[in-house]
Protein backbone atom coordinates (compact mmCIF):
# COMPACT_ATOMS: atom_id res chain seq x y z
CA UNK A 1 0.00 0.00 0.00
CA UNK A 2 1.14 3.58 -0.89
CA UNK A 3 0.81 6.39 1.17
CA UNK A 4 0.63 10.05 -0.45
CA UNK A 5 2.99 12.86 0.19
CA UNK A 6 2.32 16.68 -0.90
CA UNK A 7 4.73 18.23 -2.96
CA UNK A 8 4.81 21.76 -4.91
CA UNK A 9 5.84 21.90 -8.51
CA UNK A 10 6.75 25.48 -10.35
CA UNK A 11 4.08 25.74 -13.38
CA UNK A 12 7.20 27.70 -15.40
CA UNK A 13 10.04 25.48 -15.17
CA UNK A 14 8.52 22.57 -13.12
CA UNK A 15 11.10 22.43 -10.16
CA UNK A 16 10.16 20.67 -7.62
CA UNK A 17 9.65 21.74 -3.83
CA UNK A 18 8.92 20.17 -0.51
CA UNK A 19 6.86 22.40 0.67
CA UNK A 20 5.48 26.10 -0.45
CA UNK A 21 6.76 29.61 -1.05
CA UNK A 22 6.16 32.85 -2.65
CA UNK A 23 8.94 32.35 -5.01
CA UNK A 24 10.99 29.80 -7.28
CA UNK A 25 14.39 28.86 -5.79
CA UNK A 26 14.75 28.00 -9.13
CA UNK A 27 13.53 29.80 -11.58
CA UNK A 28 13.15 33.06 -9.35
CA UNK A 29 9.25 33.24 -10.48
CA UNK A 30 7.21 34.61 -8.31
CA UNK A 31 3.59 32.92 -6.95
CA UNK A 32 4.31 29.66 -9.16
CA UNK A 33 4.12 26.48 -6.95
CA UNK A 34 1.04 24.48 -7.28
CA UNK A 35 0.07 21.70 -4.58
CA UNK A 36 0.14 18.04 -6.28
CA UNK A 37 -0.39 14.91 -3.86
CA UNK A 38 2.00 12.28 -5.19
CA UNK A 39 1.72 9.12 -4.49
CA UNK A 40 5.02 7.29 -2.92
CA UNK A 41 6.41 4.73 -5.21
CA UNK A 42 5.98 1.15 -3.87
CA UNK A 43 8.33 -1.65 -4.11
CA UNK A 44 8.84 -3.40 -6.76
CA UNK A 45 7.43 -6.83 -7.12
CA UNK A 46 9.12 -7.84 -9.98
CA UNK A 47 12.43 -9.32 -10.67
CA UNK A 48 15.15 -7.20 -11.60
CA UNK A 49 15.64 -6.24 -15.06
CA UNK A 50 18.08 -8.08 -17.41
CA UNK A 51 20.13 -5.92 -19.31
CA UNK A 52 21.10 -6.64 -23.26
CA UNK A 53 23.98 -6.34 -25.63
CA UNK A 54 24.15 -3.56 -27.56
CA UNK A 55 25.74 -5.76 -30.54
CA UNK A 56 22.35 -7.58 -30.36
CA UNK A 57 20.25 -4.61 -31.57
CA UNK A 58 19.33 -3.95 -34.96
CA UNK A 59 20.58 -0.18 -36.04
CA UNK A 60 18.94 -0.26 -38.59
CA UNK A 61 14.71 0.37 -38.41
CA UNK A 62 11.77 1.12 -40.22
CA UNK A 63 12.45 4.77 -42.74
CA UNK A 64 10.41 7.99 -41.47
CA UNK A 65 6.86 8.68 -42.72
CA UNK A 66 7.22 11.52 -44.87
CA UNK A 67 4.64 13.97 -44.16
CA UNK A 68 3.88 15.09 -47.26
CA UNK A 69 5.84 18.77 -46.63
CA UNK A 70 9.36 18.76 -47.65
CA UNK A 71 10.34 21.54 -46.24
CA UNK A 72 9.31 20.01 -42.91
CA UNK A 73 10.39 16.48 -44.41
CA UNK A 74 14.02 18.29 -44.30
CA UNK A 75 14.24 19.74 -40.78
CA UNK A 76 12.76 15.85 -39.76
CA UNK A 77 15.31 13.98 -41.55
CA UNK A 78 13.21 12.31 -43.40
CA UNK A 79 9.79 12.79 -41.97
CA UNK A 80 7.99 11.48 -38.86
CA UNK A 81 9.68 8.04 -36.94
CA UNK A 82 7.11 5.66 -36.09
CA UNK A 83 6.19 5.48 -32.19
CA UNK A 84 8.36 9.17 -31.72
CA UNK A 85 6.75 12.10 -29.74
CA UNK A 86 7.07 15.59 -31.11
CA UNK A 87 6.20 18.78 -29.61
CA UNK A 88 5.61 21.96 -31.66
CA UNK A 89 5.81 25.06 -30.02
CA UNK A 90 5.20 28.60 -31.14
CA UNK A 91 3.37 31.41 -30.56
CA UNK A 92 -0.71 32.06 -31.23
CA UNK A 93 -1.53 33.31 -34.71
CA UNK A 94 1.78 31.82 -35.85
CA UNK A 95 -0.19 28.57 -37.85
CA UNK A 96 0.73 26.06 -35.64
CA UNK A 97 -2.32 24.24 -36.42
CA UNK A 98 -2.52 25.05 -40.44
CA UNK A 99 0.97 23.76 -40.78
CA UNK A 100 0.01 20.65 -38.63
CA UNK A 101 -3.26 19.92 -40.61
CA UNK A 102 -1.39 20.40 -43.65
CA UNK A 103 1.01 16.75 -41.91
CA UNK A 104 -2.22 15.01 -41.47
CA UNK A 105 -3.42 15.69 -45.09
CA UNK A 106 -0.24 14.61 -46.52
CA UNK A 107 -0.17 11.68 -44.28
CA UNK A 108 -3.59 10.41 -45.39
CA UNK A 109 -2.92 11.62 -49.01
CA UNK A 110 -0.20 8.52 -48.71
CA UNK A 111 -2.27 6.16 -47.61
CA UNK A 112 -1.75 6.01 -43.68
CA UNK A 113 -4.32 7.27 -41.33
CA UNK A 114 -4.39 10.25 -39.04
CA UNK A 115 -6.04 11.80 -36.37
CA UNK A 116 -6.39 15.43 -34.83
CA UNK A 117 -7.22 16.07 -31.46
CA UNK A 118 -8.76 19.18 -31.54
CA UNK A 119 -9.12 20.43 -27.72
CA UNK A 120 -9.79 24.11 -28.69
CA UNK A 121 -11.46 24.46 -31.35
CA UNK A 122 -14.55 22.79 -32.97
CA UNK A 123 -14.24 19.66 -36.01
CA UNK A 124 -16.48 22.42 -37.74
CA UNK A 125 -13.85 24.53 -37.40
CA UNK A 126 -11.60 22.37 -38.77
CA UNK A 127 -13.72 21.28 -41.69
CA UNK A 128 -13.92 24.56 -42.84
CA UNK A 129 -10.54 25.68 -42.76
CA UNK A 130 -9.55 22.19 -44.60
CA UNK A 131 -12.10 22.74 -47.63
CA UNK A 132 -10.59 26.99 -47.89
CA UNK A 133 -7.15 25.17 -47.77
CA UNK A 134 -8.22 22.60 -50.62
CA UNK A 135 -7.14 19.66 -47.92
CA UNK A 136 -8.09 16.05 -49.11
CA UNK A 137 -9.95 14.92 -46.30
CA UNK A 138 -9.74 10.68 -46.89
CA UNK A 139 -8.08 9.30 -44.16
CA UNK A 140 -8.26 12.05 -42.36
CA UNK A 141 -10.30 11.84 -39.03
CA UNK A 142 -11.13 14.57 -36.35
CA UNK A 143 -11.69 14.37 -32.56
CA UNK A 144 -12.93 16.94 -30.59
CA UNK A 145 -12.23 16.07 -26.80
CA UNK A 146 -10.38 17.36 -24.11
CA UNK A 147 -10.79 14.15 -21.88
CA UNK A 148 -7.10 12.14 -21.65
CA UNK A 149 -9.45 8.65 -21.10
CA UNK A 150 -11.42 9.56 -23.85
CA UNK A 151 -8.93 10.52 -26.15
CA UNK A 152 -6.61 7.30 -25.41
CA UNK A 153 -9.86 5.05 -26.11
CA UNK A 154 -10.27 6.71 -29.55
CA UNK A 155 -6.53 6.36 -30.36
CA UNK A 156 -6.94 2.59 -29.41
CA UNK A 157 -10.58 1.79 -31.91
CA UNK A 158 -8.78 4.02 -34.68
CA UNK A 159 -5.30 2.83 -34.56
CA UNK A 160 -3.92 5.97 -36.22
CA UNK A 161 -0.43 6.05 -38.11
CA UNK A 162 -0.33 10.07 -36.51
CA UNK A 163 -2.22 11.86 -33.97
CA UNK A 164 -1.58 15.48 -33.57
CA UNK A 165 -2.83 17.03 -30.27
CA UNK A 166 -3.46 20.61 -30.21
CA UNK A 167 -2.82 21.59 -27.72
CA UNK A 168 -1.48 19.21 -24.44
CA UNK A 169 -2.24 22.11 -22.20
CA UNK A 170 -5.94 22.08 -22.83
CA UNK A 171 -5.94 18.56 -21.84
CA UNK A 172 -6.87 17.10 -18.89
CA UNK A 173 -6.85 13.78 -16.74
CA UNK A 174 -9.93 14.25 -13.66
CA UNK A 175 -6.94 12.47 -11.31
CA UNK A 176 -4.61 14.83 -11.96
CA UNK A 177 -6.10 18.40 -11.42
CA UNK A 178 -7.38 21.23 -14.08
CA UNK A 179 -6.33 21.25 -17.53
CA UNK A 180 -2.59 23.30 -17.76
CA UNK A 181 -1.41 22.72 -14.32
CA UNK A 182 1.86 21.29 -14.25
CA UNK A 183 0.65 17.82 -12.68
CA UNK A 184 -1.93 17.67 -15.31
CA UNK A 185 0.17 18.26 -18.76
CA UNK A 186 2.96 16.24 -17.09
CA UNK A 187 0.51 13.33 -16.59
CA UNK A 188 -1.38 13.34 -20.02
CA UNK A 189 1.74 13.81 -22.01
CA UNK A 190 3.22 10.84 -20.25
CA UNK A 191 0.43 8.64 -20.44
CA UNK A 192 -0.09 9.92 -24.73
CA UNK A 193 4.30 8.78 -24.77
CA UNK A 194 3.61 5.49 -23.14
CA UNK A 195 0.89 4.97 -25.97
CA UNK A 196 3.45 5.73 -28.65
CA UNK A 197 5.93 3.89 -27.43
CA UNK A 198 3.81 0.84 -27.58
CA UNK A 199 4.35 -1.79 -30.29
CA UNK A 200 2.36 -0.48 -33.16
CA UNK A 201 1.98 2.69 -31.88
CA UNK A 202 1.44 5.80 -33.54
CA UNK A 203 3.64 8.64 -33.97
CA UNK A 204 1.74 11.72 -31.74
CA UNK A 205 2.62 15.49 -32.15
CA UNK A 206 1.55 17.65 -29.16
CA UNK A 207 1.41 21.26 -29.52
CA UNK A 208 2.80 23.47 -26.95
CA UNK A 209 2.12 26.98 -25.69
CA UNK A 210 4.80 29.18 -25.17
CA UNK A 211 5.27 31.78 -22.42
CA UNK A 212 5.49 35.57 -23.19
CA UNK A 213 9.79 35.43 -22.81
CA UNK A 214 9.21 32.81 -26.08
CA UNK A 215 9.94 29.82 -23.71
CA UNK A 216 7.31 26.44 -23.65
CA UNK A 217 4.93 26.59 -21.27
CA UNK A 218 4.60 24.18 -18.90
CA UNK A 219 7.39 22.07 -16.80
CA UNK A 220 10.59 21.74 -18.24
CA UNK A 221 9.79 17.64 -17.69
CA UNK A 222 8.07 17.87 -20.84
CA UNK A 223 11.09 18.69 -23.51
CA UNK A 224 12.79 15.54 -22.03
CA UNK A 225 9.89 13.70 -22.05
CA UNK A 226 9.65 13.97 -26.23
CA UNK A 227 12.02 12.88 -28.81
CA UNK A 228 11.98 16.20 -31.02
CA UNK A 229 11.46 19.62 -29.93
CA UNK A 230 10.50 22.15 -32.94
CA UNK A 231 9.76 25.45 -32.62
CA UNK A 232 8.09 27.86 -35.17
CA UNK A 233 8.61 30.79 -35.33
CA UNK A 234 7.07 34.03 -37.28
CA UNK A 235 5.54 37.47 -36.68
CA UNK A 236 1.67 37.20 -37.56
CA UNK A 237 2.22 40.77 -39.47
CA UNK A 238 4.53 39.05 -41.99
CA UNK A 239 4.24 36.35 -44.18
CA UNK A 240 7.68 34.58 -43.62
CA UNK A 241 7.09 31.58 -41.22
CA UNK A 242 10.32 29.87 -39.57
CA UNK A 243 10.69 25.98 -38.56
CA UNK A 244 13.45 24.96 -36.43
CA UNK A 245 14.46 21.40 -34.84
CA UNK A 246 15.54 22.50 -31.20
CA UNK A 247 15.98 18.94 -30.12
CA UNK A 248 16.15 15.51 -31.97
CA UNK A 249 16.59 12.34 -31.31
CA UNK A 250 16.49 10.96 -34.04
CA UNK A 251 19.03 13.48 -36.58
CA UNK A 252 21.22 16.51 -36.08
CA UNK A 253 19.52 19.77 -35.37
CA UNK A 254 19.93 23.37 -36.89
CA UNK A 255 17.89 22.45 -39.98
CA UNK A 256 15.05 25.35 -40.94
CA UNK A 257 11.91 24.96 -42.82
CA UNK A 258 10.49 28.36 -44.46
CA UNK A 259 7.04 28.78 -45.61
CA UNK A 260 5.02 31.67 -46.83
CA UNK A 261 1.66 32.58 -44.64
CA UNK A 262 -1.10 32.54 -47.70
CA UNK A 263 -4.81 32.71 -47.82
CA UNK A 264 -4.53 29.65 -49.41
CA UNK A 265 -2.70 28.40 -46.29
CA UNK A 266 1.30 27.33 -45.24
CA UNK A 267 3.53 27.39 -48.94
CA UNK A 268 7.20 26.19 -48.68
CA UNK A 269 9.71 28.94 -49.79
CA UNK A 270 12.94 26.64 -51.20
CA UNK A 271 14.59 30.22 -51.32
CA UNK A 272 13.89 32.28 -48.15
CA UNK A 273 16.64 34.75 -48.86
CA UNK A 274 15.40 35.80 -52.01
CA UNK A 275 12.04 36.90 -50.46
CA UNK A 276 13.80 38.27 -47.69
CA UNK A 277 15.55 40.68 -49.98
CA UNK A 278 12.66 41.08 -52.87
CA UNK A 279 11.84 44.84 -51.71
CA UNK A 280 15.74 45.81 -51.12
CA UNK A 281 16.02 49.34 -52.43
CA UNK A 282 19.68 49.21 -52.52
CA UNK A 283 22.03 52.89 -51.82
CA UNK A 284 19.21 53.90 -49.17
CA UNK A 285 21.29 55.55 -46.18
CA UNK A 286 20.08 53.17 -43.09
CA UNK A 287 20.07 49.60 -45.24
CA UNK A 288 22.89 47.24 -44.72
CA UNK A 289 22.39 43.38 -45.52
CA UNK A 290 23.23 41.04 -43.08
CA UNK A 291 25.02 37.43 -43.90
CA UNK A 292 23.79 35.43 -41.35
CA UNK A 293 23.76 32.27 -40.32
CA UNK A 294 20.69 30.62 -38.83
CA UNK A 295 21.08 27.11 -37.36
CA UNK A 296 23.06 25.01 -40.63
CA UNK A 297 21.34 27.69 -43.36
CA UNK A 298 22.63 30.27 -44.36
CA UNK A 299 20.45 33.63 -44.63
CA UNK A 300 20.41 36.75 -46.25
CA UNK A 301 18.66 39.71 -44.07
CA UNK A 302 18.01 43.18 -44.81
CA UNK A 303 19.09 45.59 -41.45
CA UNK A 304 17.53 48.74 -41.45
CA UNK A 305 18.09 51.61 -39.19
CA UNK A 306 16.16 55.02 -38.40
CA UNK A 307 18.31 57.47 -36.44
CA UNK A 308 16.62 61.23 -36.10
CA UNK A 309 16.81 63.99 -33.07
CA UNK A 310 14.95 63.91 -30.02
CA UNK A 311 12.35 66.18 -30.10
CA UNK A 312 13.52 66.56 -26.32
CA UNK A 313 12.99 63.93 -23.20
CA UNK A 314 15.14 60.82 -22.82
CA UNK A 315 16.32 59.44 -26.19
CA UNK A 316 13.86 56.60 -27.40
CA UNK A 317 15.33 53.00 -28.37
CA UNK A 318 12.92 51.00 -30.11
CA UNK A 319 14.11 46.97 -31.92
CA UNK A 320 11.97 44.83 -33.59
CA UNK A 321 13.73 41.47 -34.84
CA UNK A 322 16.90 42.28 -32.96
CA UNK A 323 17.63 42.21 -28.77
CA UNK A 324 16.74 45.54 -27.00
CA UNK A 325 19.62 45.13 -24.31
CA UNK A 326 21.96 44.90 -27.51
CA UNK A 327 21.61 47.43 -29.15
CA UNK A 328 21.84 49.35 -26.17
CA UNK A 329 25.02 47.66 -25.71
CA UNK A 330 26.17 48.54 -29.45
CA UNK A 331 25.53 51.94 -28.81
CA UNK A 332 27.16 52.33 -25.79
CA UNK A 333 30.33 50.85 -27.92
CA UNK A 334 29.78 53.09 -31.05
CA UNK A 335 29.97 55.91 -28.70
CA UNK A 336 33.17 54.87 -26.44
CA UNK A 337 35.56 53.31 -29.25
CA UNK A 338 34.19 54.69 -33.04
CA UNK A 339 32.91 58.61 -31.65
CA UNK A 340 29.44 58.20 -32.56
CA UNK A 341 27.10 60.12 -30.36
CA UNK A 342 23.66 59.02 -30.57
CA UNK A 343 22.88 59.71 -26.67
CA UNK A 344 20.37 62.80 -28.29
CA UNK A 345 18.63 60.93 -30.99
CA UNK A 346 16.09 58.75 -31.48
CA UNK A 347 16.92 55.19 -32.36
CA UNK A 348 14.95 52.38 -34.50
CA UNK A 349 16.37 49.30 -36.08
CA UNK A 350 14.41 46.51 -38.04
CA UNK A 351 15.04 43.35 -39.43
CA UNK A 352 12.78 43.28 -42.96
CA UNK A 353 11.07 40.50 -42.93
CA UNK A 354 9.65 39.70 -39.42
CA UNK A 355 13.20 37.84 -38.73
CA UNK A 356 14.77 37.26 -35.26
CA UNK A 357 18.41 38.65 -35.26
CA UNK A 358 20.00 35.97 -32.51
CA UNK A 359 23.29 35.33 -34.49
CA UNK A 360 25.85 37.63 -32.67
CA UNK A 361 27.54 38.11 -35.83
CA UNK A 362 24.68 40.78 -36.72
CA UNK A 363 26.26 43.24 -34.53
CA UNK A 364 27.92 44.90 -37.31
CA UNK A 365 25.45 45.25 -39.72
CA UNK A 366 23.10 46.78 -36.81
CA UNK A 367 26.06 49.31 -36.40
CA UNK A 368 26.46 50.46 -39.80
CA UNK A 369 23.28 50.49 -40.39
CA UNK A 370 22.71 53.58 -37.72
CA UNK A 371 25.87 55.26 -38.81
CA UNK A 372 24.36 55.07 -42.57
CA UNK A 373 20.80 56.48 -41.23
CA UNK A 374 23.03 59.25 -39.00
CA UNK A 375 25.14 60.07 -41.68
CA UNK A 376 23.41 59.74 -44.72
CA UNK A 377 25.85 58.15 -46.65
CA UNK A 378 24.78 54.33 -48.04
CA UNK A 379 26.71 51.29 -47.72
CA UNK A 380 28.10 49.92 -50.94
CA UNK A 381 25.32 48.18 -52.74
CA UNK A 382 26.66 44.74 -53.72
CA UNK A 383 28.41 44.64 -50.35
CA UNK A 384 27.32 42.04 -47.22
CA UNK A 385 28.69 42.53 -43.51
CA UNK A 386 29.30 40.03 -40.63
CA UNK A 387 30.82 40.44 -37.21
CA UNK A 388 30.67 40.70 -33.57
CA UNK A 389 31.71 43.77 -31.79
CA UNK A 390 32.83 43.23 -28.69
CA UNK A 391 33.13 45.98 -25.45
CA UNK A 392 36.71 47.29 -27.08
CA UNK A 393 35.42 48.02 -30.43
CA UNK A 394 37.12 44.75 -31.94
CA UNK A 395 35.34 42.67 -34.48
CA UNK A 396 34.98 38.70 -33.11
CA UNK A 397 35.32 36.41 -36.02
CA UNK A 398 31.62 34.70 -37.57
CA UNK A 399 31.67 30.90 -37.77
CA UNK A 400 31.18 29.19 -40.66
CA UNK A 401 32.37 32.27 -43.23
CA UNK A 402 32.47 29.86 -46.28
CA UNK A 403 29.23 28.77 -45.92
CA UNK A 404 28.01 32.75 -45.82
CA UNK A 405 29.94 34.37 -48.27
CA UNK A 406 28.74 31.19 -50.86
CA UNK A 407 25.31 32.32 -50.30
CA UNK A 408 25.95 36.10 -50.73
CA UNK A 409 27.81 34.99 -54.33
CA UNK A 410 25.00 33.39 -55.17
CA UNK A 411 22.53 36.30 -54.62
CA UNK A 412 25.14 38.81 -56.72
CA UNK A 413 27.09 40.40 -53.88
CA UNK A 414 30.58 41.01 -54.39
CA UNK A 415 32.13 42.19 -51.13
CA UNK A 416 31.86 41.53 -47.73
CA UNK A 417 32.85 42.68 -44.52
CA UNK A 418 33.97 40.15 -42.20
CA UNK A 419 36.57 40.38 -38.94
CA UNK A 420 40.15 39.79 -39.49
CA UNK A 421 40.34 36.68 -38.00
CA UNK A 422 37.06 34.30 -39.60
CA UNK A 423 38.32 31.48 -41.04
CA UNK A 424 38.29 30.76 -44.53
CA UNK A 425 37.91 32.88 -48.10
CA UNK A 426 35.46 33.92 -49.86
CA UNK A 427 34.60 32.21 -53.54
CA UNK A 428 35.67 33.24 -56.76
CA UNK A 429 34.11 36.75 -57.89
CA UNK A 430 33.36 37.76 -54.52
CA UNK A 431 36.37 40.02 -52.69
CA UNK A 432 35.78 39.40 -48.02
CA UNK A 433 37.91 42.36 -46.57
CA UNK A 434 39.36 41.28 -42.86
CA UNK A 435 39.15 44.04 -40.90
CA UNK A 436 39.55 44.48 -37.34
CA UNK A 437 38.23 47.35 -35.56
CA UNK A 438 34.34 48.28 -35.53
CA UNK A 439 35.66 52.27 -36.50
CA UNK A 440 37.83 50.65 -39.49
CA UNK A 441 34.84 48.71 -40.82
CA UNK A 442 32.33 51.66 -40.72
CA UNK A 443 35.12 53.97 -42.45
CA UNK A 444 35.02 50.80 -45.06
CA UNK A 445 31.61 50.00 -45.63
CA UNK A 446 30.21 53.75 -45.56
CA UNK A 447 32.43 54.85 -48.53
CA UNK A 448 29.43 55.59 -51.02
CA UNK A 449 28.62 59.41 -51.33
CA UNK A 450 26.55 61.05 -49.00
CA UNK A 451 22.84 61.09 -50.12
CA UNK A 452 20.93 64.45 -50.14
CA UNK A 453 17.95 64.61 -48.34
CA UNK A 454 14.78 64.86 -51.50
CA UNK A 455 12.96 68.49 -52.35
CA UNK A 456 9.90 69.01 -50.61
CA UNK A 457 6.81 70.23 -52.74
CA UNK A 458 3.40 71.04 -50.98
CA UNK A 459 0.49 69.75 -52.82
CA UNK A 460 -2.87 70.13 -51.25
CA UNK A 461 -1.69 70.75 -47.82
CA UNK A 462 0.77 67.73 -47.37
CA UNK A 463 4.01 67.87 -48.21
CA UNK A 464 5.43 65.34 -51.31
CA UNK A 465 8.69 64.25 -52.21
CA UNK A 466 9.97 65.20 -55.74
CA UNK A 467 13.29 63.28 -55.46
Amino acid sequence: MTKDRTVYHCRDCGAPALRWAGRCATCGEWNTLEQEVAPTAPSRGAGPAVPVSLASLGGDGEPPRSTGIDELDRVLGGGLVDSSVTLVAGEPGTGKSTLLLQLLAGVAASGGRSLLVSAEEAPEQIGRRAARLGLATDGLFVLGETDLGAIRSAMGALRPDVVVVDSIQTIFDPATGAAGSVPSVRACAAALAQDAKCPGGPAVVLVGHVTKDGSIAGPRVLEHLVDTVLSFEGDRHHALRILRAVKHRFGPVGELGMWEMTAGGLVEVPDATALLLADRRPGTPGSVVFAGLDGRQPLLTEVQALVVPAPGGPARRSASGYDQSRLAQLLAVLDRRAGVDLRQHDVYVSAVGGVRLTDPGSDLAVACALVSALTGRSATEDMVVMGEVGLGGELRHAPQTARRLAEAHRLGFRSALVPARSEGGGPTGLTAMGIATLAEAIDVALAAAPVRPPRLRVLGGSALGTG
